[in-house]
């Protein structure tokens, strides 16, 4: 039922956009019609126009001000409607209406170019699901899938709910989540996303997330709720508006009063709607993010950038932000002339093939990277928490683990230099034996994303302060904010710290942005005047207490969504600025009598059209 709902509004919604232009269309040769008055008709045909573009306008007003007495644009263009049809001038109130719903619809179509990155994924939600029970395959409606449902993809299928592969292997394609041009592998044991789409093999998977918890559906909340009309600038734009309207009447009635010519009058409620006020500075929020979206950031909320476009620090967490968030071998060396360091690593990652530890699941995968051979067959494989694992390799016994599991099996572990090294900097060292002889050990450490170290660069060449805080040890926290020349550095932090931390800052004006991809980030990602969470590998909570959400996982483009904020909020100032002046301006011109209905209409909504355009601009916009 809900698919069918949101179907049948996407259908509404298009189908209004095609009626609108239509009826603009007619109101248009209406209007050509009367200016050059080719039929001779007993009645002036810009009464069309009136008809179907004024008319909507006038009722909109009429239940705004009936409702909650609601005073915005459409009041000051009904009554300039209404005075020009009531002094005869037909075809400048058909012109009125007919720009003013042109410039209606040029919001519509920019708003919708803006989102349409991204409302691309309710459309993509897959309908049915190829459930299994009994060895027999049943095909239901994707809501009803349950938590540890066996389902069947086939070639070409978009995967229904979030899962976990149990057999088969196949290619994915996973740019609709995460933007990567290119499938990738899986085989079973892999998590698959909801609304990716299966490649080539046929697969089976055991559901872990469905309905509203799936991974397209999350996306789509955060969809629904990028709401414009949140944004602090839209409010201040419909106050203004309220006093424009206000000032409009008084200066209309005065103008009355003193000259006695209608015609000045209503031109000058002609001139005077705010509507550029009005339509712009939703359309420039909506604009950019749009742009935000085509590089990876999904916005929840327009004030966001307005907000984000004030932050003078952002704080990062390091796991997963800055750094990927996954152990990865950085070191192999070998101790024993019997063994080189290839071997060494053949047979870590040999003995470690079966286990579940993610240290023992990094060091195969490493390995696999890097080295074509084949792992041994392991005999005999035993895990022993919180210290390592054994195995039988070509009939030698390997122990890998930490240096108490050594000790236990009596195999002695000398002092290091090079160790304690990687030790102080928050590196992870696996100790190797063969046949209770010490033969090598392996450093694992979570490694830096490739870009943030020049992203770390171009935000402080645009004068943002940087921060690191993180929960991992002091040591490993310098090491990183070192090789990043991030120079505020605290470690150690619980949520609590890092709430303090971001209050500490923003007490004095210093306004924060956190980025952060964990459970623990989630009250800071609160607390901070903007919080970006990294969408792939962070939590849902994390998720829902940002503002900004990175589906990729690619902090490079950073950089241009600070200076998006910026280059937005300059907009819509310019926006705002322009609208004023030329209402200021006709509206004296109005009062000299220089301009009249038909000519004060062309003025004012053409100024509409350009502070759209203008805003429009931002779709594509990259700073240089």
């Amino acid at each position: 039922m809900k698919q069918f709902t949101e179907r049948l509004e996407y259908l509404l919604e298009f189908g209004g956009t095609k009626k609108d232009i239509i009826l603009l269309v007619l109101s248009g040769i209406a209007l050509i019609l009367s200016l050059t008055k080719i039929l001779p008709l007993p009645f002036d045909i810009a009464w069309v126009a009136i008809i179907l573009c004024g008319v909507p306008i006038v009722l909109e007003a009429i239940i705004g001000l009936a409702t909650s007495f609601d005073i915005k644009a459409d009041v000051l263009v009904s009554i300039a409607l209404i005075a020009s049809v009531c002094i005869g001038e037909d075809f400048a109130a058909g012109e009125v209406a007919f720009i003013m719903q042109v410039g209606a619809l040029l919001e519509e179509l920019t708003v919708a170019k803006a989102r349409a990155g991204i409302e691309k994924l309710v459309h993509l939600t897959p309908q049915t699901a190829r459930v299994l029970k009994n060895e027999r395959e049943t095909i239901i409606p994707a809501e009803k899938v349950q938590v540890g449902d066996i389902l069947r993809v086939l070639p070409g299928e978009s995967i229904p709910v979030d899962g976990i592969i149990v057999s088969g292997q196949t290619s994915i394609d996973q740019a609709v989540m995460t933007g990567e041009s290119l499938p990738v592998d899986k085989a079973a044991g892999d998590e698959v996303s909801s609304g990716t789409v299966n490649q080539f093999g046929a697969f089976e998977m055991k559901a872990t997330k469905v309905g509203e918890d799936s991974s397209i559906q999350r996306m789509i909340r955060l969809v629904q709720s990028a709401d414009a009309g949140k944004a602090k600038i839209v409010t201040m734009a419909d106050r203004w508006a309220t006093w424009i309207v206000v000032i409009a009447l008084s200066a209309a009635i005065l103008t009355l009063a003193i000259s006695g010519q209608i015609i000045r009058a209503v031109t000058i409620l002609v001139v005077f709607c705010p509507c550029a006020l009005v339509l712009a500075t939703p359309t420039a929020i909506m604009a950019a993010i749009g742009n935000a979206t085509k590089h990876g950031f999904l916005v929840r909320e327009g004030d966001a950038l307005e907000r984000l476009a004030k932050v003078k620090i952002i704080a990062f967490d390091k796991t997963g932000t800055l750094t990927y968030g996954t152990p990865k071998v950085i070191k192999v060396n070998s101790v024993s002339s019997a063994y080189s360091e290839e071997e060494v690593y053949l047979l870590a990652a040999s003995a470690e093939k079966l286990s579940e530890h993610p240290l023992g699941k990094a060091i195969v995968s490493s390995y696999k990277r890097e080295y074509e051979k084949p792992l041994i067959a392991e005999e005999k494989f035993a895990m022993l928490p919180g210290r390592g694992v054994s195995a039988v390799l070509n009939e030698k016994r390997i122990v890998a683990g930490n240096k108490e599991l050594l000790s236990e099996q009596g195999i002695e572990v000398g002092s290091c230099e090079e160790i304690t090294g990687f030790l102080e900097q928050g590196c992870t060292v696996i100790y190797l034996a063969a046949d209770d002889e010490y033969i090598g050990y392996i450093v694992l450490s979570d490694t830096l994303r490739e870009e943030s170290t020049d992203v770390i660069d171009r935000l402080m060449r645009l004068s943002i302060r940087t921060v690191l805080l993180t929960g991992d040890n002091e040591n490993a926290a310098k090491e990183i904010a070192g090789r990043l020349h991030i120079s505020e550095v605290y470690a150690g932090c619980l949520p609590e710290d890092k709430l303090k931390y971001i209050d500490k800052y923003q007490q004095n004006e210093n306004f924060v942005c956190m980025i952060g991809d964990g459970i623990n980030d989630a009250p800071a990602l609160k607390k901070s005047m903007v919080g970006i969470a990294m969408g792939g590998i962070g939590s849902d909570i994390a998720v829902d207490a940002a503002d900004i959400v990175l589906v990729d996982d690619e902090v490079k483009e950073l950089p241009h969504l600070m200076s998006l904020s910026k280059r937005m909020m300059t907009t819509i100032r310019l926006n705002l600025i322009f609208s004023m002046s030329l209402n200021f301006i006709a509206i004296i011109l109005a009062i000299a009598g220089i301009l009249n209905p038909v000519v004060g209409a062309l003025v004012h909504n053409a100024g509409s059209v350009l502070v759209i355009i203008n805003s429009a601009l931002l779709l594509k916009w990259r700073k240089k």
